[in-house]
């Protein structure tokens, strides 16, 4: 017998089809679906400078450091990078305690504002811990005009800074609205740890119009990635910098793909711990999350 569906999820079905059209309608008025000569060129001469000089930066970083990082049982302070833009208070409600009540205490967070204009910089000397470090970028990044080309490289000068800043031995990079589970840190720590690798990642629960699902489970494609910001690495992979000119690409334009990749093709030591770390729920006020989300609520 068939189950009748009930009006909360036949109106939440057809609001996801009617975000779905729009969406259509503004990709296809979009810079993303248009690459000129230049975002060509560029792109291959990135590609090409990276294939040689990244190799060479990974083998001077290890012989430098990796020697630091043969005690599996230490407990060495993780740097919490996290870039920001106008959501103080969502990051202070939501982001941080989240963050501060984390099973592993040897923690630094690192904020790092993209030149913000409004209270966040006020917010956050209100968060009695002494672990949290605030920087507030005196210039804003330039990011592309199109919502959806920007989205791609979203926080990058955050991001950058971050890793020049971190003081710990490991990054942990985590974005401005989202949950981290009480053991994110712990257990990506423990599995690089144990497995001798260099970068890590989990996964994460992510909520789109009511509905949740597991994001970044082991592909054939990319068996080692895991979900976007729950990522873990050795502090000396902070010469692998976030490409500016990722969205220009024909694919795997988003940052984090591009660098991780990058990482990969350099000779990395990945691996992908297949537990939920973290939660990505809607910002107030949207049902969705992603770019979705950017398009309905742009920066």
């Amino acid at each position: 017998m068939e189950q009748a569906t009930s009006p909360r999820n036949k109106r939440g079905t057809q609001k996801t089809a009617a975000l779905q059209r729009v969406l259509r309608k503004i990709m296809s008025k979009s810079e993303i679906t248009k690459r000129t000569i230049q975002d060509k060129v560029i792109s291959w001469l990135n590609s090409v400078r990276y294939s040689v000089t990244e190799p060479l930066l990974l083998g001077v970083a290890r012989a430098r450091y990796e020697s630091l990082y043969f005690d599996p049982t230490e407990s060495p302070l993780v740097t919490i990078a996290i870039p920001t833009y106008n959501r103080g208070e969502l990051l202070v409600k939501r982001t941080l305690p989240s963050i501060f009540a984390q099973t592993y205490r040897n923690i630094e967070v690192l904020v790092v504002g993209d030149c913000c204009p409004d209270d966040t910089p006020e917010l956050l000397k209100k968060v009695d811990d002494p672990r949290l470090r605030f920087i507030n970028l005196p210039v804003r990044t330039k990011y592309p005009e199109d919502p959806a080309c920007r989205w791609f490289i979203s926080g990058l000068g955050p991001l950058n800074k971050g890793m020049d800043l971190a003081r710990g031995k490991w990054i942990a990079y985590f974005d401005d609205d989202d949950i981290m589970t009480p053991d994110h840190v712990e257990s990506l720590l423990r599995f690089a740890q144990h497995g001798d690798y260099e970068f890590v990642a989990g996964l994460y629960e992510e909520e789109r119009d009511g509905h949740k699902r597991v994001v970044g489970h082991k592909t054939p494609e990319y068996p080692e990635f895991g979900g976007h910001g729950t990522s873990l690495y050795r502090s000396y992979l902070r010469c692998f910098k976030y490409n500016r000119n990722s969205w220009r690409k024909a694919y795997n334009r988003p940052q984090d793909i591009d660098r991780q990749l990058r990482l990969r093709q350099a000779g990395v030591r990945m691996e992908l711990l297949e537990t939920v770390v973290s939660y990505v729920v809607p910002r107030p006020g949207l049902s969705t999350v992603g770019l979705a989300a950017r398009m309905m609520q742009p920066e």
